[in-house]
């Protein structure tokens, strides 16, 4: 069946040892419609940021670009600005009709911490071709703020598909008369368009930036770190901000979303075009984010944006990127939200789960 791959059918890969790991993979990990990825216990400080290229393998180019390595057994300090390299627990040997994709995790992404996927012989980040056997390993650097790390730590995710199963203009027209993505008009175009809230009701708070010198941040301690240390509050009484360069901010969508249970979806960068910004690092959402059914309504879409070399004036509305849905080869039998660890249903304006709650 053409789609991506719902949890059940995770599972029945793991059980063929199409996905291995060491040590075993936990049910934690499986989420409705991807497979949280898990550190290893080492991280290899590198030179630069690397592809292993046609025929290469990962190993092979670490030993051209590694500066040092470092036992993160008992946890390590992954500096800001620099870039590692961390072999991930799990392993794929992929039937030749699937392949896979990855992506930073919500949280993550939220603390600028990009995350990407990479494979023996790959020529795209975060990209698995069909077939692929071999390991995994995350490449990490942290842009804003320094993270302690330990083994098992989950920080990407990977979504596996057989076959093409992207909804084209046509179909996501037809899926929203259907049942509503969007809580207002939809703005359809090589996926679904999205802009940004700059004017958000009862108050003129509508972000957040990323303060430049702090402190490091555990990323196993959940909702213990006061945001006034690690954020400075975005505020517009016009509903407008100027974005500065090389900044990262945390702002939110104008749009609920509603990704239906039989659905799953990829935030994508908008053209840039339209500005010198790049939107959204953490990219999948799940069945059933945004769906009534699973206590989701009105679950809006957060933005994590940095500016890149100009000063941008970003204004209420601005689209400023595009969801593209995909068909799930079947109905998974547990949706995003619904009895299962989701931190982000419901969500308006909200920081990464470390952070105390605000207001």
């Amino acid at each position: 069946m053409t789609g991506v791959c719902p949890n059940q059918q995770l599972e029945a890969m793991i059980a063929r040892g199409e996905i291995t790991a060491s040590p075993n993979i936990i049910p934690a990990q499986v989420q409705p419609a991807s497979l949280d990825l898990r550190l290893g216990t080492v991280a290899y400080r590198v030179r630069a940021s690397f592809l292993a290229g046609e025929g290469r393998s990962v190993a092979d180019r670490l030993a051209e670009f590694e500066m040092h390595r470092i036992d993160i057994t008992e946890g390590a300090v992954l500096e800001k600005g620099c870039v590692y390299l961390v072999p991930l627990m799990e392993s794929l040997a992929l039937p030749d009709e699937v392949s896979a994709a990855a992506n930073a995790k919500s949280s993550t992404g939220r603390l600028d911490l990009l995350t990407r996927t990479i494979t023996d012989g790959g020529t795209e980040f975060d990209r698995v071709p069909a077939g692929y056997t071999g390991p995994l390993y995350a490449e990490i650097c942290p842009r804003s703020f320094s993270v302690l790390v330990r083994p098992g730590m989950r920080l990407n995710q990977i979504r596996f598909r057989k076959g093409q199963a992207v909804l084209s203009d046509v179909e996501l027209s037809a899926l929203h008369s259907q049942t509503p993505l969007v809580d207002g008009p939809a703005v359809i175009q090589d996926g679904l368009g999205f802009s940004v809230d700059l004017q958000l009701p009862d108050t003129d708070l509508v972000g957040y930036r990323a303060k430049p010198h702090t402190g490091v941040i555990d990323l196993d301690r959940i909702g213990e770190y006061d945001p006034q240390e690690y954020w400075e509050e975005v505020r517009t009484k016009d509903g407008r901000i100027i974005l500065d360069p090389g900044a990262f901010y945390i702002l939110v969508s104008r749009e609920a979303v509603h990704i239906p249970p039989m659905y799953a979806a990829e935030m994508a960068p908008y053209l840039a075009m339209v500005g010198e910004f790049r939107v959204h690092y953490a990219g999948f959402f799940d069945p059933g984010f945004g769906h009534a059914e699973a206590g989701g309504a009105g679950s809006r879409g957060v933005l994590e944006v940095r500016c890149h070399e100009a000063p941008f004036v970003l204004e209420h509305g601005q689209v400023v990127g595009r969801l593209v849905y995909e068909k799930m080869a079947e109905m998974p039998t547990q949706l995003y939200g619904a009895g299962i660890a989701s931190n982000y249903q419901g969500q308006g304006l909200k920081l990464s789960k470390h952070f105390k709650a605000v207001g």
